[in-house]
Order: structure tokens, then sequence, then C-alpha cells
């Protein structure tokens, strides 16, 4: 086939020439996609080991460093401020904690990698590497349990309890004090601040709290205020105890009183110990001592006298008391106070089978004045004298120092182996006698001291004498049963000789029978001149030995024998100047 003729102003465009013209265009915008890939592929490596530019950690600038660089920077300027204490602020108080102490450091290799962006391939992370950084926060590693622990111990130290109302009570009524909210520090919260801000806030770091109010708010408190308090000091009210009344004003019991809150609620105390002090009458003198059981004689024979519990009352009782007072409408309450039981009970003195005599002694002394006196005091005191099975008689114990308050005189006592005037002379009487009767009634000689020289009215090496308080006379109830001690003068008269009497009462349990050596080992007296206004002029005789024995039997059978052994001294003659 022959080709066309071309001519001047003919279409020569075809098929052909349209796809040159498209590769053309390929290739030209192959071109540009190369230099823009290049491009990038150039501006990746340049900053590839770059901090973008303007950024800074905690106001240290790393910005256009190299990674190595910014890790430099941070620890010659960022690092030192890490050791430093940081403050903290909890409602308005400022506090400093130790970084070590929360278990806070700083990972520089993590900041200045969070700071550098990674490889940078995404384009907007490119473009702010190429247009500039920003601040960056630090990468803070952290000890859980130190951190929890810290703030723990500073929410101890920090936290303010809310203060309840209370109600102070005195002599013009009542005073209510009103609520005030208290906080309580955010640990978690605290935790989380702590976190965020150290190293990039300036001054404290304010932790936050929680607000805790008290059980009881302010309209609260003016309803009890109305409805308890003031009632509770409007008017008197009255204790009864025992069959008393006792009327107390508000001005003598208010002060005592308070309100405070328990288990969530405003409720009236009385404060015991101030109570007690301002009421003291009524506390000594309410209530009934215990009485203790014991064996008296009536008609001439042992009768048990019953025990009886006694009532005290405590400072306990009265508060208690009050409080159920204020409660009434009357404002009356009874004290049932504290029973008290005896130390002796009815039953156990019926046990001590008190019921017949078992010994007496009977001595005789000369008319003086002084000694009736003396000697009827003595046995006033002794008598009626209960021992139980393994108690000790005491007769200084029980008398007492022989003085005109006790109800003594002065008489004749022997001093220093003469005689002299003191108080309570005549009292060696009441010794011997009571010596004798618990002699024969077969109880435990504990102490005794005879006189000095014999004394004829006594028998010899069977008699006591006393002084306060440095001799006395002491017998121990060794039988299983209980001794009651009688004692009573017959006064002597001018011209009659008095008599000491002592019967010991109880259940016979020994048969007891003296004997007695002859005096034996005789000396003789002296004779002394006393210049004294208080001597006594005497004349002397012999001192000597005696042995006395004493048998204890049982029926016929012989037991044992104790034996005394009493040395007198001579009387010696004294001549007064």
């Amino acid at each position: 086939m022959s080709q066309p003729d071309l001519r001047p102003g003919d279409d020569t465009s075809g098929p052909d020439t349209g796809r040159a013209e498209r590769r053309g265009a390929w290739l030209a915008a192959g071109g540009v996609v190369v230099l823009l890939v290049g491009g990038y592929t150039a501006a990746v490596v340049a900053v590839s080991d770059r901090v973008p530019g303007g950024t800074a950690v905690a106001d240290v600038g790393i910005g256009g460093l190299s990674v190595a660089a910014a890790e430099d920077k941070l620890r010659s300027q960022l690092v030192p401020l890490a050791d430093r204490p940081i403050e903290v602020e909890v409602a308005e108080r400022t506090y400093r904690l130790d970084p070590a102490d929360l278990g806070l450091s700083l990972d520089v290799e993590a900041t200045v990698a969070r700071a550098h962006g990674g490889a940078r391939v995404d384009p907007r992370v490119l473009w702010d590497a190429l247009a500039g950084g920003d601040d960056v926060a630090p990468v803070v590693d952290v000890d859980q349990d130190l951190v929890i622990g810290a703030v723990r111990d500073l929410a101890d130290e920090t936290d303010r309890a809310g203060v309840e109302p209370a109600v102070t009570f005195s002599a013009q009524g009542a005073q209510p004090q009103p609520p005030a909210a208290g906080h309580a520090l955010d640990t978690t919260g605290a935790i989380i601040t702590i976190l965020d801000s150290w190293l990039v806030d300036n001054g404290p770091i304010v932790l936050p709290t929680e607000s805790v109010r008290p059980a009881v708010g302010r309209k609260d408190l003016a309803q009890v205020v109305e409805r308890v308090a003031e009632p509770a000091v409007a008017a008197p009210v009255a204790l009864e105890v025992g069959g008393l009344s006792w009327r107390l004003s508000p001005q003598r019991y208010a002060p005592a009183l308070r309100m405070e809150v328990r288990r969530g609620e405003l409720v009236l105390v009385a404060d015991q110990e101030r109570l007690a002090a301002r009421v003291p009458r009524l506390i000594d003198r309410a209530g009934v001592s215990p009485r203790n059981a014991t064996v008296r004689l009536a008609g001439g024979e042992p009768v048990v006298v019953r025990s009886r519990p006694g009532v005290r009352v405590t400072a306990d009782d009265l508060s208690a008391g009050l409080l159920r007072a204020l409660q009434h409408d009357d404002r009356r309450a009874r004290l049932a106070g504290v029973t008290q039981p005896p130390e002796v009970t009815t039953q156990q003195a019926r046990e001590w089978r008190i019921r017949e005599r078992i010994s007496s002694f009977t001595t005789y002394y000369p008319h003086e004045d002084y000694r009736n006196t003396n000697i009827g005091r003595a046995a006033e005191l002794i008598n009626g004298t209960v021992l139980a099975p393994g108690e000790t008689f005491s007769l200084n114990g029980t008398v007492g120092e022989r003085t005109a308050a006790n109800g003594f005189t002065i008489g004749y006592v022997i001093s220093d182996g003469v005689f002299a005037e003191d108080y309570g002379g005549g009292v060696s009487q009441v010794a011997t006698t009571t010596f004798n009767a618990a002699f024969f009634a077969g109880l435990e000689d504990v102490e005794h001291q005879p006189h000095s020289f014999y004394i004829d009215r006594y028998p010899m090496g069977r008699e006591a004498t006393v002084a306060w308080p440095t001799l006395d006379l002491r017998f121990r109830n060794t039988t299983p049963y209980g001794v009651l001690v009688q004692a009573w003068i017959k006064p002597s008269s001018p011209g009659s000789t008095g008599e000491m009497h002592v019967v010991m009462w109880s259940t016979k349990y020994w048969e007891i029978e003296a004997r007695a050596s002859q005096p034996y080992a005789y000396t003789q007296p002296s004779t002394r001149v006393i210049d004294d206004p208080g001597c006594v002029p005497t004349t002397g005789y012999s001192g000597f030995d005696i042995d006395v024995f004493r048998d204890f039997y049982r029926g016929d059978d012989l037991v044992r024998t104790e034996t005394m052994h009493t040395t007198y001294t001579p009387a010696d003659t004294v001549i007064c100047r």
C-alpha cells in the first residue's frame, strides 16, 4: 500500500504521537518525585541525630544538640537539681521531701529520646524537627513502694481531723463550742501531682487535699443545746442514798458536766473526779460502812452479832446518778452504790464456837486514884477483843499510847529499876492479869517481859510489864476456835483493894496446869541515893531466879510442857535527898 501524501496544513498527529507525549510527561513527573524523595531523605539524614531546635527540659535548653550532647547537658545541669529537696504545700503549709525517700530519679536517656522523637519518618515529625521543638517533660523513674510509703507518712503528719462540737458548763450555764472542718491528704492525687510537677514547676508543689467534716454540724449543735444542754442546768437535782436525799444546785454540779461527740452524737457526760471534788461531803457521808460479825457478851453469855454488808458511794456511781436525774422529769435519782462485803461473816463468827469460859484470872491492887483510872481505862479498851484462830493479840496495839488524850493519867511506873512518875502507871496490872488468863487458856506466848524486880502482889515468874512503845505483851490464838477477851475492874477505895479481872471465852481445847520451882540464886540489893524531885524512897529486897512450868493436857494425857525462866534483880533501897 502506498503512503498518503502529506500536505501543508494536513493533520499529521496520530496514536503514536499521543503516546510519546504522555511518556514525556511521566518522565518529567518522575523526575520531580525523585527530587522530592531525595530532598526528604536528605532532611531526615540532616536531623536524625539532632534534638529539635528550641526544645527544653525543665528550662534546660537542649534544642539543636546531638543526642549525646543533650544527655551530657541534662546530666550536668538537671541531674544536680534532682537531688535537691522537693517543696510541697499541704493546706497552706510547706513541707520538704527528699527525692531519694520518694524513690524518684531522672532517666536522662529516656528524656532525651522523648525530646529527639525517634527516626522522624512521619512528615509532621520531620516538620517539627525542622521548624523547632517545644518543652518536654522529664522522664521520671519511680520506686512505687517508696513513693507510696513517703506520701502516707506525709499524710500522717499533715492530716487534721475535723474538730467536733462540744458544750461546756459553768455556773452561768451552757457554752457551746462550734465544729470546724479538717483536711486529709489525697495520697493518690498527691503522688500523681508530684510525678507531674517534679523538676517542672517552680515553687512548692501544691498537693490536693480532701475536706474532713465533723460528724455533728452547727445545726445539730444548736438543737442539742436547746433540748439537752440548757435544760440540764435549769434546776437542782436530788440524789437519794440510804434513805437520805441530797439536793445539788446547778452551780454545784454544772462545772463537772460536758457534752462531747460519741458515735456520731453529742451526749451529756460527767467528769467523775471533778464532780466528787465538788461534793465531798456527799461521798464521805453517803452510804453505810460494812459491819463485821463478832461475838459479844449479853446477859453473861456469848452471842454472835451478825455481819452486815456496807454500801459505798463511788465517784462513778455519783456521776451516773446525776446523769439519770437529769433525764427524769422530777430530776431525782437513787444511787445504788457499791456493796462492800464484811471481812468477817456471820457464818465465820459462828464457826469460832465461842461458847464458854476457858480461863480467868484476877489480881488485886492497893488503892490509888491513878490506878483506878489507868487500870480501868486499859481494861475498857481490851474488853470485847476477839481473836480469830491464828490471830495475835497485842496490848500496846489494843490499848494504844498512854496519854491524857487517850484517857490516862500520871502514876508510878518502874523506870531503870526504880519507881518514877509517868502516864499510864498501873497498866502493868492489866498486862499481868491478861497474861495469866492467856496462860491458862493455852494460848501461845509470843512476847512478855517480867518486871525487873519482883512485886509481891503478882505470881512469881508469871507476870508481865509493858511500856509504850518498847515493851509489849503479845500472845497468839493457836487453837481452832475464836477467843473473846472480857476485862473489867472492881475499883479500889480508901481502905479496900481494887480487883482486875480477865476472862477468856471460847471452846475448851487445853487443860492447863501450872507449876513452879522454889526461888533460887538469891542476890542482895544495893542502896542508891537519888537527888531528884520525882524520887520515891523505897526499902530494898533480894533478887532471885525462878522457873515456871506450863503443862498442856488433853483429857488425862500430858501433851507437852513449857518452861519459863525468870531472873529478878534486887530491888535497891532508894534514899531521896
